[in-house]
């Protein structure tokens, strides 16, 4: 079964940091990029970062850039978002998206970020 899972979110102080990590499955999924999107409460899903497997290039939101990285473990077909001087505003679920090689993307369920003020 073709899935990816989220993990490391939780309760944050703003100007903390974070890191996110997600696992796509089976390993032996052949993975085209792995992206970050986040949907804040009563707000469109909207995208945050993105990594492309074959190029290692990475895409970001204007509004993470110099703040949030992107990274991945390819061996493990894993991602990572590490984020710093986390704002309130960015309190959202995060969801991860693996984009196989061939076939459907696949979506997690999300992990729960929270920035206390």
């Amino acid at each position: 079964q073709e899935q990816v899972v989220e993990s490391g979110g939780g309760l944050v102080e703003a100007g903390g940091s974070l890191r996110l990590s997600c696992v796509a499955s089976p390993r032996s999924l052949s993975i085209a990029d792995m992206a970050w999107s986040r949907q804040a409460p009563g707000k469109e899903r909207e995208f945050v970062a993105r990594n492309n497997w074959i190029s290692g290039s990475t895409n970001y939101a204007d509004d993470v850039k110099g703040r949030f990285t992107i990274s991945r473990d390819n061996a493990k077909n894993t991602v990572f978002l590490d984020m710093k001087s986390l704002r309130p505003a960015e309190t959202a679920i995060y969801y991860c998206d693996a984009k196989p090689l061939f076939g459907r993307d696949i979506w997690g369920q999300g992990t729960q970020v929270t920035v206390s003020s």
